[in-house]
């Protein structure tokens, strides 16, 4: 008898799931893909219940899209899994004369949204000689396939191994008051009454800073502009102008039993680094794990590292370039998203996960699904809307989804509208 009723419950079941995929394909095929704003994009929907082992909905869920900052859900599992509970603030090795350091790719360093800074204190500390020790970097200032025209734009700073005010220069300006931090960068300051609106912007190929504004203008102005990070020798100097002492460079580094020290908790970063969809963050994980792994910083290593281990059973090889989603290079399934998302939701707690991921009304979903229980990353790029992440529906079921739309011709808000009505449907309908 237990066992008939097993089988009556597995063809209810099936039934069930039927007509669940029945009921979202038509829904879809009648009010989302056929009409404005998706009639004329490239879309691909995949919606799977992990409990049953179901796909409630595909839809061209094994074709290749730009995945803009869906990307960082992959960065955020590189981090889950190799830079273990802390960030590695540097590596370091002391004799009794000199203290030898190397950078880590740590990005939390003198960064203003964070008061603890381990490093910095031993820096500040030691009465020993300070020498900086070059390290293996294999990777370059900007992203394979970034835009260049974006160098003084604050989501795109440059990449390096030891990032210093979260590698931007913060400046503030009303009226006559103006003010640059790091402050050994200079301002240029420039009046014109023609202006409508405040310039702050930086030299394309040097540190020049510049602020074009309206005497008449009172409004407060406020921007992040990132520096050319420079040679080891600009490291250098930053680093001397910081701490107010002379820093060696080790021309070689010296034999020894270099220490990680260690940092903030990684959820500190990782959560910032969801909410705000911050590209820094997710380039800087990379580069961290494989520092951890190697002592050589090659985001390319940490990335075959995964695919050829923890991630080879993505159903779909991706093409994975960058840690941000910044690059048009990128290309992912939605059922590689839906995969991974799935296996984040075995290997680690949910109630972590959903405190890292933005939820609905808040960080970049702030606006968006606040009456249903949405777990998920944002990816936007021109052209391109992406959202992947988990679903809650009325009956408690936890499905895994990713909705990625390329090539739209529409306003990105009207794009997220229609994935927010198809995940509304689905959500409060089963």
């Amino acid at each position: 008898m237990k066992k008939l009723l097993v089988v009556i419950a597995a063809i209810l079941a099936g039934e069930s799931t039927t007509a669940q995929v029945a009921a979202i394909k038509k829904w879809a095929e009648e009010e989302l893909l056929h009409k404005t704003p998706m009639e004329q994009a490239h879309v691909g929907i995949c919606i799977y219940e992990p409990a049953t082992g179901k796909y409630w909905y595909q839809y061209q869920d094994n074709k290749f899209f730009t995945p803009a900052s869906n990307v960082k859900v992959f960065s955020l599992y590189a981090g889950l899994k190799l830079l273990g509970d802390s960030l590695p603030a540097a590596r370091y090795y002391e004799n009794d004369t000199a203290l030898f350091v190397k950078g880590t790719g740590d990005p939390s360093f003198l960064h203003p949204d964070y008061n603890y800074q381990p490093l910095l204190q031993l820096l500040q500390q030691t009465s020993k000689k300070i020498y900086l020790v070059p390290g293996v970097n294999a990777n370059k200032r900007f992203g394979p396939g970034w835009s260049w025209g974006d160098y003084a734009d604050d989501y795109q700073p440059e990449l390096n191994e030891w990032p210093m005010y979260g590698n931007v220069v913060r400046i503030s300006h009303q009226g006559k008051n103006n003010s640059i931090v790091p402050a050994f960068y200079d301002l240029d300051i420039m009046e014109d009454d023609t202006l409508s609106e405040t310039v702050i912007s930086r030299d394309e190929r040097n540190n020049i800073f510049y602020l074009k504004y309206n005497p008449k203008d009172r409004e407060q102005k406020k921007a992040e502009v990132p520096f050319i990070t420079g040679s080891v020798q600009d490291l250098r100097q930053r680093l001397e102008d910081t701490l107010h002492k002379r820093i060696g460079l080790a021309v070689i580094s010296p034999t020894g039993n270099y220490r990680i020290l260690k940092s903030l908790p990684v959820d500190s970063l990782f959560i910032p680094m969801m909410e705000r969809s911050d590209n820094f963050f997710a380039e800087q994980t990379l580069m961290m794990a494989s520092s951890v792994l190697w002592d050589t910083i090659s985001s390319t290593r940490t990335i075959d590292y995964l695919l050829a281990g923890d991630l080879k059973s993505l159903p779909h090889p991706p093409q994975w370039e960058d840690g941000s989603g910044l690059s048009r290079y990128d290309l992912f399934t939605p059922r590689d998203f839906v995969t991974l998302l799935t296996l984040m939701r075995q290997q680690f707690p949910e109630e972590r996960l959903w405190q890292i991921f933005p939820s609905g009304g808040r960080g970049t979903l702030k606006n968006y699904y606040q009456r249903l229980k949405v777990h998920a990353k944002t990816g936007t790029l021109t052209g391109v809307v992406a959202l992947s992440g988990y679903l809650e529906t009325k009956k408690k079921k936890v499905l895994v989804f990713s909705v990625m739309v390329n090539n739209h011709h529409e306003s990105a808000s009207s794009v997220r509208r229609a994935v927010e009505r198809l995940l509304t449907m689905v959500s409060t309908a089963y």
